[in-house]
C-alpha cells in the first residue's frame, strides 16, 4: 500500500530543489538551474507514479483539464506557479484530499515541461544565431 508519507516526501523534496533551481536562476548559473531543475521534474514524476497506486486508473481526466495553456513567456512566473502548486499539493495531501493534491502536482509537472521546452527553445535559437 501505497502511503501518502512517501508522496509527501517527494513534494517536499521537489520543493527544495525547485528552491534551489530559482536560487542558481537569479545568480545565472544556467548548469546549476538544469540540475536542480531535473530533480523538480523527476520528484514529481515520482509523486505522480504513487498517486497512480493509489487511484489504479480510476482518475477520470475528461473532468477537469489535465494541460492547461501556460501563457507566461517568463520562467520567473511559471516558477512560482510551481510553487504555488506544490504548496497547494501538500496542503491537499495533508488534509485528505487526494485528487485534489493529485492535480496540482500533474499541473505542476505541466509547467515544469513548459519551462524545460521554453529554455530548449531558447538554447537552440543561441546555437543558430552562431
Amino acid at each position: 500500500m501505497v502511503s501518502n508519507d512517501k508522496i509527501l516526501r517527494a513534494l517536499e523534496s521537489a520543493t527544495s530543489y525547485l528552491k534551489k533551481s530559482i536560487s542558481a536562476l537569479k545568480s545565472g548559473n544556467e548548469n546549476s538551474f538544469t540540475e536542480h531543475f531535473w530533480h523538480v521534474a523527476a520528484e514529481l514524476e515520482y509523486a505522480l507514479f504513487m498517486f497512480s497506486l493509489i487511484f489504479k486508473e480510476e482518475i477520470d481526466k475528461s473532468k477537469w483539464k489535465p494541460n492547461p495553456e501556460i501563457k507566461r513567456d517568463n520562467v520567473n512566473d511559471v516558477l512560482a506557479e510551481v510553487r504555488s502548486l506544490l504548496d497547494n499539493a501538500k496542503k491537499f495531501l495533508a488534509s485528505g484530499k487526494v485528487l485534489n493534491a493529485y492535480k496540482s502536482v500533474y499541473v505542476a509537472r505541466h509547467c515544469v515541461f513548459a519551462v524545460e521546452e521554453n529554455l530548449a527553445k531558447k538554447k537552440r535559437e543561441r546555437l543558430k544565431a552562431r
